[in-house]
């Protein structure tokens, strides 16, 4: 009897530990940054196979290579032009259409603004996804699927034939099963990596950053204004540094600890 009381103590002890340190402690698997809303989801990291698996494409698609990511958070959804005014007050985007639309037309230094305002108010390390991170959560944690989150693309993009000629709110198709909307269609989401036509031959294993230099960095997943066939979770866009396009948006992440 007395050993199985200091069992139970010892568990008990221990179950105590984990719940009072949060290093601990399991991460949360969402998060909602309180001065803008924006909601973001826990992607577990994990190993897949990054690239063109399907056939067709681009040649930048190729060769399909083994990529590991560790874990981390990303937006559900595309930074909102209400999240972005949240911050900035100002609205940048072409299609000033409703604070549900994504925020549009805007460059690479615009979005390390909003970043930096943001980590003023939250601390997280906010940024752009890798151009890896970006293709493991499209796919739900590196699935093999053609579209993000499905093999047909009207079930979870906006796109040349189904949009209308326009730009839509968020989150109005589809989710993948992480719960992540429009990675497929919508705008272009521009990602950190700079573009370089052979990295993939060159890419490392474990959490490639990109090319070191380059006049493009990549914008992943397709927009409204372009045909099914760039609504792919491998086709790979780029955009120079200062490009502001009424077609591109973004999505930020930030480190799971």
């Amino acid at each position: 009897m007395k050993q199985r009381y200091t069992i139970a103590c010892l568990a008990l002890c221990f179950l105590t530990l984990i719940i009072s340190n949060p290093l601990l402690a399991a991460p949360l698997k969402s998060y909602t940054e309180p001065a803008t809303g924006i909601k973001f989801v826990l992607v577990p990291g994990g190993c897949f196979e990054m690239g063109n698996i399907h056939g067709g494409g681009s040649y930048t698609e190729y060769p399909a290579h083994d990529v590991c990511v560790d874990s981390f958070y990303i937006g559900t959804t595309e930074v909102t032009q209400g999240q972005w005014k949240a911050l900035m007050e100002t609205n940048p985007s072409s299609f000033k259409l409703g604070d549900n639309y994504p925020v549009e037309t805007l460059s690479r230094k615009n979005i390390s603004q909003f970043a930096k305002k943001m980590e003023k108010k939250s601390d997280k390390g906010f940024r752009l996804p890798t151009e890896a991170e970006w293709e493991f959560a499209c796919r739900s944690g590196g699935k093999e699927e053609k579209f993000c989150g499905s093999s047909h693309a009207k079930e979870v993009a906006w796109f040349q034939t189904n949009a209308a000629d326009t730009v839509h709110p968020v989150a109005e198709k589809k989710p993948n099963s992480l719960g992540l909307y429009d990675m497929s269609g919508n705008v272009w989401e521009l990602c950190s990596d700079i573009f370089s036509r052979d990295y993939y031959k060159n890419s490392p294993k474990q959490n490639p950053q990109g090319a070191e230099t380059g006049r493009h960095y990549i914008k992943r997943g397709g927009s409204w204004d372009i045909n099914e066939n760039f609504q792919r979770a491998s086709t790979r866009g780029r955009g120079s540094y200062d490009e502001k396009h009424y077609s591109t948006g973004f999505r930020l992440v930030f480190p799971a600890e």
